[in-house]
């Protein structure tokens, strides 16, 4: 899956997410630290990869402009330490190639995954 994780994502993350056959970049590498939303958001869409966020400000943004993409796989997990992290984005992440490539808002929680087609109506 190629993900374009913004700042907020752990570096050892987003390197776990390569490790593991996912093509991530983080945001700050293309894009300066204090880049907007919406810059990231436009650069997930051109370079055609998925917004991985802690950030509900993407999701929102997306939802409320009726786009159909980039798609934001959003994480609201009670623990954030990177092994937490890493272990629940390893698992989720294969069965959501499909509505991540069709275009969605996913929300990954500590026991659940709730996935919403773009664009939102």
């Amino acid at each position: 899956m190629r993900i374009f994780a913004d700042v907020h994502i752990s570096p050892i993350t987003v390197q776990h997410l390569n490790d593991i056959g996912h093509d991530v970049v983080r945001s700050n590498s293309v894009l300066p630290d204090n880049a907007p939303d919406s810059e990231i958001a436009m650069r997930a869409m051109t370079d055609e990869r998925a917004v991985l966020t802690q950030d509900l400000g993407f999701a929102a943004m997306i939802a409320l402009t009726g786009a159909t993409g980039p798609s934001i796989i959003t994480l609201r997990l009670s623990d954030a330490r990177v092994e937490t992290v890493n272990r629940i984005l390893e698992a989720a992440l294969p069965a959501l190639e499909e509505p991540i490539l069709g275009g969605a808002i996913v929300t990954v929680e500590d026991n659940r995954v709730r996935v919403r087609e773009l664009p939102v109506h």
